[in-house]
């Protein structure tokens, strides 16, 4: 079986698969990966996080992360492209009103079912009209979903209530 190259771009079920013992290494370099430990969670999040989203996640430099995992498994440090690090707006946009929001999806109740809430959301967005805002809840940043809903032309506004709790807007 060839050996998994580990770059920003690899997923972290395929960083865990062919390395289990990184998943010690990502829960001390940031306690929200203590999450990957929930069964569910890592079926679901890490099939679809990478290794750039789960940096953002943490608030970690990726080209840190990255060569740190590689140094652990033995592999030469690389130079990363930081422009691949996803930016998230995190103060409230000119576009966002209360009385716009036209749906609420708490995805909490989806991944503790074992569901995946991504296509539910992408769904609702490609809905909403102009000016209309979805409303969605989550227990941690979904940097993969924002990553996507962005690339599809929506606009967002990440409301960090807590480490646990995290609002994300989205409108077109």
């Amino acid at each position: 079986m060839e050996q998994l190259f580990i770059t920003p771009k690899t997923k972290i079920s395929e960083l865990l698969d062919a390395f289990p013992e990184l998943e010690e290494v990502l829960i001390e370099m940031a306690p929200p990966f203590k999450k990957l430990k929930n069964p569910v969670l890592r079926k679901t999040i890490a099939r679809i996080t990478t290794i750039g989203q789960a940096a953002t996640i943490a608030n970690l430099n990726v080209e840190t992360l990255v060569n740190c995992l590689r140094e652990e498994a033995g592999q030469s440090n690389i130079e990363v492209d930081n422009d691949s690090n996803s930016q998230f707006v995190t103060k409230q946009p000119e576009w966002f009103s209360h009385s716009n929001i036209a749906e609420i999806i708490d995805t909490r109740d989806m991944l503790n079912a074992g569901e995946h809430p991504v296509h539910v959301v992408l769904a609702a967005i490609k809905k909403l009209n102009e000016g209309q805002i979805l409303k969605t809840i989550a227990p941690f940043l979904p940097a993969p979903l924002i990553d996507k809903a962005s690339s599809l032309g929506a606009k967002h506004w990440v409301n960090k209530q807590s480490e646990e709790f995290y609002i994300i807007y989205f409108s077109k």
